[in-house]
């Protein structure tokens, strides 16, 4: 019986340190918004950090849409990553750089693994 991938950690943030003895990851400035005072905005950069499981060994594609409304997403992360086992948590970090908001409002945000959808979220953008 095939599993579907699970997603265990979903979190915005400024930034992810890798302790290089341990392995550990720290998070680093972690936001579920973005406030401006003016629009359009860029936000200069920011890591979408996820965890997951459940993912069947070997090569899977992972793509991340964000946009105004979840009928007009835009692919922000398109890329590929491996899975040494289902047991395996899988850490992603995900750069994201100088994404423009045109307006107030809440971003949908589309996480896919292998063509299919594994969380629907948002990101609250204010002034």
């Amino acid at each position: 019986m095939h599993s579907k991938p699970q997603v265990l950690v979903w979190i915005t943030c400024d930034g992810v340190h890798i302790d290089p003895g341990t392995g550990k990851h720290t998070i680093l400035g972690v936001f579920s918004n973005i406030r401006a005072r003016q629009f359009p905005v860029v936000h200069p950069f920011m890591i979408w950090f996820l965890t997951i499981s459940d993912v069947p060994a070997g090569q899977h594609k992972i793509k991340i849409s964000m946009g105004p409304e979840p009928t007009n997403l835009t692919a922000l992360i398109d890329r590929t990553f491996e899975s040494q086992s289902p047991l395996q948590r899988i850490n992603l970090i995900n750069e994201i750089r100088n994404l423009s908001f045109a307006q107030p409002g809440d971003y949908s945000i589309v996480i896919d693994v292998d063509d299919e959808p594994l969380l629907a979220t948002s990101l609250t953008v204010s002034n």
